[in-house]
């Protein structure tokens, strides 16, 4: 999260989730000010959907005015799709990944980004013996 705020020249804020159990969130904490700005959530991946709706609400507690989330993996299971619909959300971004087709007839915050040529050129890079982690500051287009 700070590489994507330094690059972008934004402040940042965190939130820190502690769990006593797997699966089930025990406290959630807001580490930064939120409050009149646009807050985006930026996740690995997005199965039920607890944690970040969870998270929404307490950004909007916060102050903050809008909020997207980011995810690379929306899994997307049980009542994932209903907790989004339910959530303060804008948008909910995520990498064609996994399909999303039949979950964005029943979500419209949910958005889709092609990371097909990003994926591409790792593999190509990786089976050259070139490095991959150019890709981190020079993204194909």
């Amino acid at each position: 999260v700070t590489s994507i705020a330094d690059r972008l020249n934004v402040e940042f804020a965190l939130i820190h989730k502690e769990r006593k159990k797997a699966n089930e969130v025990d406290r959630m904490v807001l580490v930064g000010d939120v409050k009149d700005r646009v807050a985006i959530l930026v996740d690995d991946m997005a199965d039920t959907c607890g944690t970040i709706c969870h998270a929404a609400d307490k950004l909007i507690d916060a102050g903050a005015t809008k909020v997207y989330a980011i995810l690379t993996h929306g899994i997307f299971s049980g009542p994932a799709i209903s907790r989004i619909n339910n959530a303060p959300f804008e948008a909910v971004v995520v990498t064609n990944t996994i399909p999303q087709e039949e979950k964005m007839k029943s979500c419209e915050k949910i958005q889709v980004i092609d990371i097909s040529m990003i994926l591409a050129e790792a593999i190509r890079r990786t089976h050259n013996g070139e490095s991959v982690s150019y890709l981190f500051s020079h993204v194909p287009l």
